[in-house]
């Protein structure tokens, strides 16, 4: 890992923010305090595990909640937050340091976000007879705890005081390997999209630049995404108004994309520069916005899925009733899959596909209405999770 440091600002960044871990703990925690630990692997499942820390900070305001996180994808953009008391790397899981993590935290409850499974971590918190929660888990059955070969990893599954899980399969697979402790809620994530609509949204650039036109928001996107969205931004004869966020933003890459748009484009860091009414395409070169971003539009494209296992999330468009595109590969991501079914979220395979729906969404308003009420109806019938979790919890402080 130190050796690939010098090549990936990214994994710079996962190897020098564990150098920090102990001394902070140190510096943050002593033996007098009550905590509760709550682990997610990166951003995505820390937003599913937000309506918990919420929940937690409000009703025991004397508890110090510690957040870690596994990615600097995640830790990077949620360590200056002030909803946890501390935000934190968790080790690499070797006996050592799961020993010395475990001891400096001193959790009454330590939390996982639905996959994260450490072996020497959970050891360690079981020896230390340390409730252990999974959240939002699912299972499949090609997952290494269900093979033959899989005895190491199942034992430490076992080492969870309980499973929330969010589907039925999840439940059965479990049981196959005499695992019986879980219960069936959901995904919490239902929760904290639909707080998103709670929140103030606006945003007077998205004012001044989308001027009351339709507006059709590409987010998290990747080149394979951006290919067939430049193609239509540059092709399309409608009076619209396109934002895209890039997942990643590098000058580079941003350069590059603007370089590819015909259309009068502006980059969000330069907006005070630049009078935006009279803009077609506004490139997000900046964080934190997209899901403001996503309540102005009439129709979203969400990235990723035309790598494997790279969809982004759907739920934050699809909250504000509008109707959502991806690429092609969505196979495992259970909300992309049920609303494909039901028509809310659209599958394209390439460039004429986009180009035809598209053109159909912006012209028959019905056909865009049904999908968003679709997708609004999915996510408002989902919520709760965070509600039963929450009632456990309560039994263990």
């Amino acid at each position: 890992m130190h050796i690939i440091a010098f090549f990936s600002p990214k994994v710079d960044l996962f190897v020098k923010g564990r150098k920090k871990v102990f001394e902070e703990l140190k510096k943050h925690i002593n033996a007098k305090d009550s905590t509760i630990w709550v682990h997610a692997a990166s951003l995505g499942e820390y937003e599913q595990g937000l309506p918990i820390v919420e929940k937690l900070k409000a009703e025991y305001p004397t508890v110090k909640i510690v957040v870690s996180f596994f990615s600097p994808s995640g830790y990077e953009v949620i360590k200056k937050s002030t909803t946890a008391d501390l935000v934190t790397y968790l080790p690499l899981d070797t006996a050592k340091n799961a020993k010395r993590f475990i001891k400096l935290l001193q959790p009454k409850i330590a939390i996982f976000i639905k996959y994260e499974i450490w072996p020497n971590v959970l050891k360690e918190l079981k020896s230390g007879s340390i409730p252990i929660l999974l959240i939002s888990a699912i299972f499949k059955s090609d997952q290494i705890y269900f093979k033959w070969y899989g005895g190491f990893m199942r034992n430490a599954l076992e080492k969870f005081s309980h499973f929330f899980i969010q589907d039925s399969e999840s439940e059965k697979l479990l049981n196959t390997i005499g695992l019986n402790n879980a219960t069936i809620t959901g995904d919490t994530r239902f929760d904290r999209v639909s707080e998103i609509l709670r929140q103030n949204n606006s945003l007077e650039f998205m004012d001044n630049f989308t001027q009351n036109y339709p507006c059709f928001v590409m987010g998290s996107t990747w080149p394979e995404d951006e290919e067939l969205l430049v193609a239509y931004i540059n092709e399309a004869s409608h009076k619209m108004k396109y934002v895209i966020a890039p997942h990643t933003i590098v000058p580079k890459e941003i350069t590059r994309l603007r370089q590819q748009i015909k259309k009068r484009t502006v980059l969000l860091s330069e907006i005070s520069e630049n009078p935006l009414a009279d803009a077609e395409v506004v490139i997000v070169d900046t964080i934190g916005l997209l899901t403001k971003i996503y309540s102005y539009a009439h129709i979203a494209y969400v990235g990723g899925a035309f790598t494997i296992g790279g969809l982004h999330n759907t739920l934050e468009p699809a909250v504000f009733g509008i109707p959502v595109i991806i690429g092609p590969i969505y196979s495992g991501f259970k909300e992309a899959e049920e609303l494909v079914k039901l028509r809310g979220i659209f599958s394209v395979r390439d460039k004429a596909e986009f180009t035809s729906l598209v053109d159909k969404l912006f012209l028959d308003f019905d056909f865009r209405s049904k999908a968003g009420t679709i997708n609004a109806s999915y996510i408002n019938n989902n919520k709760g999770a965070s509600i039963q979790v929450m009632n456990h919890i309560r039994t263990l402080l």
